[in-house]
């Protein structure tokens, strides 16, 4: 089974699976949370990484941390076509225009933030920017 293979399967019960040979790390976080400090502790070189829920501002972190490969149960349209523009393979069971927030009403508040940026290393800052900011809320 092939270290993609594996993290998909490892998304059972799990938000995130990032899996290289024999180092298996999961995430069980609500949100984009967990991949911010996992991302922010180290790089995915050479990890083959799945998550429930991909959009653009995820991708820019998956990126800006140099993933081998990418599956989505959801992925945006947007998350795709950044890691396509960066070179990295991705995959999804479902392809969606937009990641919606959890209210159901509006964009994802993260997506929000990256959407008028195409910089991993500008979008990572203002992801941080705003997970501190709806910290305060």
């Amino acid at each position: 089974m092939s270290d993609l293979e594996r993290a998909k399967a490892g998304l059972d019960g799990h938000s995130l699976c990032l899996v290289n040979e024999d180092t298996v790390i999961t995430d069980d976080s609500r949100g984009i949370g967990g991949l911010f400090s996992i991302t922010g502790e180290r790089d995915l070189v050479g990890f083959s990484c799945a998550d429930l829920i991909i959009g653009r501002a995820a991708a820019m972190l998956y990126i800006k941390a140099s993933a081998a490969a990418v599956h989505g149960r959801v992925m945006s349209e947007g998350a795709a076509s950044l890691f396509g523009e960066h070179g990295i393979p991705c995959s999804w069971d479902t392809l969606t225009e937009r990641i919606i927030d959890r209210s159901g009403k509006d964009i994802c508040p993260m997506d929000k933030a990256v959407a008028d940026t195409g910089d991993p290393n500008e979008g990572r800052r203002l992801i941080g920017d705003t997970l501190e900011k709806l910290r305060r809320q």
